[in-house]
């Protein structure tokens, strides 16, 4: 099947359907384009999301199946009950966002380079200061620690990436979000692809097809007033 090559001077052009997608590699739809607020959030909406490496044209991604969790089946083991209950870890709202995703963007353990490109930060920062992208943050005596960041449009929170230094750090960022969205009424977190990580905080998959139904539903709804507000 022949990818669409999207043009990079016109943000509005209308994704290819995500039913097109490849399945080798899973979910690859378009190439090129740009990291509009535009094209950024027409893609969310119907389920897809920029993914490449450096020195590539842009990447556009819908996979089959899809990991997604439900605000109220996240699952806390014990063992991150304590480290929520006892640890000396806090954790803020969309106070360091540009510090989570240089974070995020910091090679992992065996890999020599990163998707979070210059391009990738300059775009996510820019949704970052119109409200529509936000991070979580886990810190330490001041030290940030541990984070995650994302999309947020109706009552869909869609993780990005995220990142920790100390054990659990991110696990409870992760945590004390979802606890903030399903109290502001969210209906959906999108985990993207397979995480062990995540299937651990009670992730799990649905096919492509009940994910778009879903996105049609809930980006559509409205979330609480209070939502990403200062508490």
């Amino acid at each position: 099947m022949k990818l669409t090559i999207l043009n990079p001077k016109n943000p509005d052009q209308a994704f290819p359907s995500v039913k097109k997608a490849l399945k080798e590699p899973d979910g690859l739809l378009a190439i090129g384009g740009c990291l509009s607020k535009n094209r950024l959030i027409n893609a969310y909406r119907q389920g897809i999301f920029p993914w490449y490496n450096p020195g590539e044209p842009i990447l556009w991604w819908s996979p089959d199946p899809r990991l997604v969790l439900y605000p109220e089946k996240l699952f806390i083991s014990r063992s991150l009950r304590k480290t929520l209950r006892q640890s000396n870890y806090s954790v803020t709202i969309d106070q360091a966002f540009d510090q989570v995703i240089n974070s995020c963007a910091e090679p992992r353990p065996g890999q020599s380079g990163t998707w979070i490109t210059n391009d990738i930060k300059q775009a996510y920062g820019e949704l970052f200061r119109l409200g529509i992208a936000h991070s979580a943050e886990t810190w330490v005596e001041g030290k940030l620690v541990g984070g995650l960041y994302g999309i947020a449009l109706g009552q869909v929170f869609f993780g990005e990436s995220m990142f920790h230094t100390q054990t659990d750090a991110s696990k409870v960022a992760f945590a004390t979000l979802v606890d903030k969205l399903k109290s502001w009424g969210y209906r959906l977190i999108d985990c993207q692809v397979h995480s062990q990580h995540l299937v651990s905080l009670g992730a799990e998959e649905i096919s492509r097809d009940d994910f778009g139904q879903l996105l049609g539903q809930y980006c559509e709804m409205t979330a609480s007033p209070s939502a990403w507000k200062p508490a």
